[in-house]
């Protein structure tokens, strides 16, 4: 498959940000009266199968000699779906360990961080990422480069001090969402991370079908758990919201995302996360009355500072002379 252009890339990650801020914020409003795993697993569940079935027909109509004209505009605007793959015995072990039980956990994480704290602090603790991604492709060394990605560090986990300590000061129950909320954060990097190494053989969207059932059935069981103690609540509101979460966030944002993720490196991916925050909040703001608050921004600036010193080319701009290759 051709490779995409970076403008276009870089397109349909704002569009993935965009999608995962409406996400973030309609999970909220889900968990408040469905239990938080059963909306994980079903939304990832649903949003793998739909996949998979979108990538087989396009597969199919690819298959046909003479597609019809409808046929031709279904296959040109799913590119991003990617060729169908044949999956090896070692392929499928892959997607179980490297991205389907990474992803349950990230399930489990980020749910239960949602019952427990603002969406607005989940979303920024996830902006973080880019750091934490940074310091993974690199082991520490005395050169100027291992100093601005540890000083990025630095100034990101500073940031994520000051967004956990009213909750660290006065003990209260958020802070075991901050703590899940940081904790998702690590497991998200560490997802990407997996679904580059997946990306050398399968498509973004093949990747994201086939680790997504794959974590909503490891997560099922305390599904059943969940919903055996407390019965859902049926609601047209819940429904939709829920549909939209599978499609434009479960298909539509991650198979952009681990597209991105099989042509950039992963931090460079990342960096779009510092997007997620802002359009977090506005959803939130708008549709769930969240409140933001002094500390949020602080938290922020000081996120973004990291994520934007770490991932700066600091040599290209200052130039060999003062900064040379390492």
């Amino acid at each position: 498959m051709k490779r995409p252009s970076n403008s276009a890339i870089s397109a349909g990650l704002l569009f993935a940000t965009f999608l995962w801020g409406a996400n973030n914020a309609g999970t909220k409003f889900l968990v408040r009266s469905w239990p938080p795993i059963f909306v994980g697993c079903t939304r990832f569940i649903l949003a793998g199968l739909i996949l998979l079935a979108l990538i087989r027909w396009r597969q199919g109509v690819l298959a046909k000699r003479n597609p019809s004209a409808p046929g031709r505009l279904f296959v040109r605007w799913t590119n991003f779906l990617g060729d169908q793959s044949r999956l090896s015995p070692e392929l499928k072990s892959q997607l179980w360990w490297r991205g389907g039980v990474n992803l349950a956990l990230y399930i489990v994480a980020f749910n239960w961080a949602l019952t427990l704290t603002s969406v607005t602090h989940v979303a920024l603790y996830l902006g973080a990422s880019p750091v934490w991604a940074l310091l993974w492709e690199g082991k520490p060394g005395k050169n100027w480069k291992s100093f601005i990605r540890y000083f990025a560090a630095a100034l990101a986990f500073s940031g994520v001090l000051v967004l956990s300590w009213p909750a660290l000061k006065s003990g209260s129950s958020h802070l075991l969402g901050e703590i899940l909320a940081l904790a998702s954060s690590v497991l998200w990097t560490n997802y990407g991370r997996q679904c580059r190494v997946l990306g050398e053989q399968l498509s973004g969207a093949e990747i994201s079908a086939h680790t997504f059932w794959r974590a909503g059935v490891l997560v099922a069981p305390i599904t059943v758990f969940e919903v055996a103690m407390k019965p859902l609540v049926w609601r047209t509101d819940l429904v939709l919201v829920q549909g939209f979460c599978v499609l434009a966030s479960g298909v539509v944002a991650f198979a952009l995302w681990n597209n991105a993720l099989r042509h950039w490196k992963t931090s460079q991916v990342y960096l779009f996360n510092n997007l997620i925050p802002l359009s977090t909040m506005a959803w939130a703001h708008l549709f769930l009355d969240e409140i933001i608050t002094r500390t949020f921004w602080f938290a922020m600036a000081l996120i973004v500072a990291g994520v934007l010193i770490g991932q700066t080319n600091w040599q290209k701009i200052f130039g060999k002379r003062w900064l040379p290759a390492e």
